[in-house]
């Protein structure tokens, strides 16, 4: 009898130690940190690695989709009147980026490449070909006038010539034309002058099958949290357009892949060459694609609000004081001088008096915000929508009679929406690793579960006794009789 009621204390014992084993587990997060340490090994730059393959060529379908702004009111405009536009689009293109000239460099602790870019237009994802029209700002003319309204005589001869050749500060293009260029004939004339100008204009001229220069990432294999993120660009450790240390640091990832094992406290840092600039992105909310969860990444506000508002962006202002408000970033300082705004669609998140200005802007948050979904896990991009405007500065300029009398506008020329989603193998991969996750990480909870079962069992055991000849422990009732 005394060796059954041992073996009956022996399970009550084995039970009460796999409980407590079970709940210091789960409180200790050791199966968490077991996996995170797994993943953080593998998402490296580095042969062989899905990581790598993913970073090098990513198999997601990227969409670049341009909506543009045609003026209906030219004349109006010159007059004085607020400009009005309406939306055409989206013409869309499929574009590839995949990473070339790849070198490992200091015993793979870093990798160059450059980050080439094409883009292909899809007929039939688009609104019309790419020979619709458009009437919008002359962005070449605005940039001269810009370069050389505070020189009398330049500026004299220079308007004598675009009104005889009915140069206007209005000009009508095809989509192709002001998205891949066109010649200019005030830029051709002024080539005469200044041999080295070029005398092609559009938005996105020499931007397709090129790069924007040679990066330098960190591979990730020394700290994972500096997976992928640029070190250099162009061979400089920072920029050289604004006006403080801090404005012209380069920071973060280029915007496609990010460092593994994510918080919602993390604030997820990017540089974009088209911004001229780094910006950071903070966590929004929970989201589910394809049936995987994700974090939702977004630039809050303050990232381009006034320096009333956030006095870090003080450096943004250009010239050193020349602050135009919240939502808008000047970029002309490596534009090549080109009166470029960049904003978000419909001048969302900015001042309201630049969606006011504007008959026709409608701004939203779900068509106009940039967003980024990431698996927190892997760190691992499951859809994005970068969205960005590319607005032209008017004014009325004295010398230049093509001006008339226009109002002082933030003029939207175009924005863009950039957008991808995983594709469906990607998605199966991070499924898999989603379950066995979930298998590592409930190991506590199905050792609690266990230890239940078999306390249960000891419970039984105990009732089964007829005449216990040894008191039950008041320590095991403390567990199981509650």
């Amino acid at each position: 009898m005394v060796l059954k009621s041992c073996c009956v204390y022996s399970v009550g014992v084995v039970s009460v130690l796999m409980l407590i084993l079970g709940i210091s587990l789960v409180l200790t997060s050791v199966f968490p940190h077991l996996v995170q340490s797994m993943v953080k090994k593998q998402v490296v730059l580095k042969n062989g690695t899905d990581a790598f393959e993913a970073w090098k060529d990513p198999p997601a379908h990227i969409y670049m989709q341009f909506y543009f702004f045609n003026l209906t009111n030219p004349q109006e405009v010159l007059d004085g009147e607020r400009p009005a536009v309406v939306e055409i689009g989206p013409y869309t293109y499929r574009e590839y980026r995949p990473m070339e000239q790849i070198d490992f460099q200091d015993n793979g602790t870093k990798v160059t490449a450059v980050n080439s870019k094409t883009y292909i237009f899809q007929h039939n994802m688009s609104r019309g070909p790419e020979s619709d029209l458009i009437r919008t700002v002359n962005i070449p003319a605005m940039t001269v006038m810009e370069r050389f309204k505070d020189n009398s005589l330049e500026a004299n001869l220079i308007s004598a010539y675009m009104r005889g050749t009915g140069e206007g500060l209005f000009t009508t293009r095809t989509v192709g034309e002001l998205l891949w260029g066109y010649e200019d004939g005030l830029l051709k004339a002024l080539k005469v002058l200044r041999p080295d100008l070029d005398d092609v204009f559009g938005l996105f001229y020499k931007n397709n099958a090129s790069n924007d220069g040679e990066y330098v990432f960190f591979t990730g294999q020394q700290n994972s949290r500096d997976f992928s993120r640029v070190d250099t660009w162009k061979g400089e450790s920072s920029l050289n357009w604004w006006t403080s240390d801090e404005c012209n640091m380069i920071n973060g990832t280029i915007g496609t892949s990010f460092h593994p094992v994510i918080t919602k406290n993390d604030m997820l840092y990017i540089f974009s060459s088209d911004l001229c600039r780094s910006l950071y992105t903070v966590y929004e909310e929970d989201v589910t694609v394809k049936g995987i969860t994700g974090y939702r990444f977004v630039p809050p506000s303050s990232v381009f609000a006034n320096l009333t508002v956030n006095p870090d962006n003080a450096g943004f202002c250009v010239p050193a004081g020349n602050c135009l408000g919240s939502g808008l970033l000047n970029v002309s300082v490596c534009k090549e001088g080109a009166p470029i705004i960049m904003s978000s669609p419909h001048f969302y998140q900015a001042d309201e008096k630049f969606a006011q200005d504007i008959f026709g802007m409608t701004p939203n948050k779900e068509e106009h915000q940039t967003a980024i979904d990431i698996n927190p896990l892997t760190g691992v991009v499951l859809q994005a929508a970068k969205r960005l405007q590319i607005n032209v500065y008017v004014e009325q300029i004295p010398n230049f009679s093509q001006t008339g009398n226009v109002r002082t506008v933030v003029f939207p020329v175009a924005y863009l929406n950039e957008s991808a989603t995983i594709d469906d193998a990607a998605a199966k991969k991070l499924k898999g690793i989603g379950v066995q996750q979930n298998v590592v990480e409930n190991i506590p909870f199905m050792l609690i579960g266990l230890a239940i079962i078999v306390g249960g069992i000891f419970m039984l055991l105990v009732c089964q006794q007829k005449v216990p000849e040894v008191k039950l422990p008041d320590f095991f009732f403390s567990f199981f009789c509650f």
